[in-house]
């Protein structure tokens, strides 16, 4: 029979799920403890503050994301590996979501979870760019390290602002679904039209197709 989870444990899937559906600006300590059908003092015994539980889950989200976005070990990246990157970076930004729609405010709220996010967001940055020049080394991407440079800052600009975006854009924080998110990687993909080696053109396209949501599907 599967352990039941502990308390801690309960507390952090239960704040995630309500995050996510509700916006993180909208729950309360209140409403996570009300959710989980346990006391207020419960929680608090485990987490001082909302805070203290935002920054559980962005160590989870850093710690996810630092596991996969790296080079391949003792060889260059390959089509197969392309298509891990993109469905780990997909599965990352549905999971945690509210850190993508929140993100600014959540930010301003906390100094540390700030500093925290810009190391993380220099390590991201170093590491995209080495999986984008390991693809030009591998030759699936024909491109100059200037090119790669602009292709890696405008990739994050997109992934970091995907989600705000269809919030903008249907006036809601909340009735998001995976499909839209696969748009947004999409759209980091057509950066790199331009710049796929003609051997592996076909390929990289048929890839493509599998992200490529049609923006009616919820404009």
């Amino acid at each position: 029979m599967a352990a039941v989870p502990k308390t801690r444990e309960r507390i952090i899937q239960a704040s995630l799920e309500l995050f996510n559906s509700q916006g993180e600006r909208s729950v309360t300590t209140n409403h996570i403890a009300e959710f989980m059908g346990i006391s207020p003092g419960n929680l608090y015994y485990h987490f001082r503050n909302k805070q203290a539980i935002i920054a559980e889950l962005f160590i989870r989200y850093e710690t996810d994301v630092d596991s996969f976005l790296r080079l391949p070990e003792g060889r260059e990246p390959s089509l197969e590996d392309k298509n891990f990157y993109l469905e780990s970076l997909l599965e990352a930004m549905w999971r945690y979501r509210f850190l993508h729609r929140d993100l600014e405010h959540l930010l301003d709220s906390d100094p540390l979870l700030a500093e925290r996010y810009r190391l993380f967001s220099q390590r991201c940055l170093q590491g995209a760019l080495a999986i984008y020049q390991g693809f030009c080394d591998a030759g699936i991407l024909l491109m100059t390290a200037e090119q790669v440079e602009a292709l890696t800052l405008n990739s994050w600009i997109i992934l970091t602002s995907w989600v705000r975006f269809l919030c903008t854009l249907q006036g809601t924080s909340g009735d998001l679904s995976e499909e839209m998110l696969r748009r947004g990687i999409y759209q980091v993909m057509a950066l790199e039209i331009g710049f796929i080696a003609p051997q592996v053109r076909a390929e990289v396209e048929a890839l493509h197709q599998r992200y490529c949501v049609p923006l009616q599907a919820f404009v």
